[in-house]
């Protein structure tokens, strides 16, 4: 007798069928449940707003007014300008400088840490101390992605 002829096997499968539905619905359900008591938890692991003194962040430098901006070293000779700011993924920031060349030709990018950068007379002076167009020139190229 085949699986097919034999009466009990369509009532067996049914049976499965039903039973793995309930199965399925009880899962969905405990599933809700447990999201809906995790809710709570999930909100309360919200980032919490910092109140930020809105005047000492507008006495900053504003990076559309610093970008292209000549960039100096100690003893005022040009070593190129400014052309991008950049925070890494560990929250680093970066200026990243085109340096070498000639209007614009033979020029390359390097990146240097923010802190490095002496920025003054609101903004319109950066002056990156010691450095000189050899030492820079000889970093490694930054190139975007």
């Amino acid at each position: 007798m085949s699986v097919h002829e034999n009466p009990s096997y369509g009532a067996r499968s049914r049976q499965a069928r039903h039973s793995q539905r309930w199965q399925w619905l009880a899962t969905l359900l405990a599933s809700a449940a447990l999201a809906g008591a995790l809710a709570p938890l999930i909100a309360r692991a919200e980032v919490a707003l910092v109140t930020v003194d809105v005047v000492a962040v507008a006495d900053g430098y504003r990076f559309s007014k610093l970008r292209g901006t000549t960039v100096m070293n100690s003893k005022n000779e040009k070593l190129g300008e400014l052309d991008d700011l950049i925070v890494g993924k560990d929250r680093v920031l970066f200026g990243i400088l085109e340096v070498g060349g000639f209007l614009g030709l033979g020029s390359h990018l390097i990146a240097v840490p923010y802190t490095s950068l002496q920025i003054s007379d609101g903004g319109k002076r950066i002056v990156l101390p010691n450095a000189t167009k050899e030492n820079l020139t000889a970093l490694p190229e930054f190139k975007y992605r």
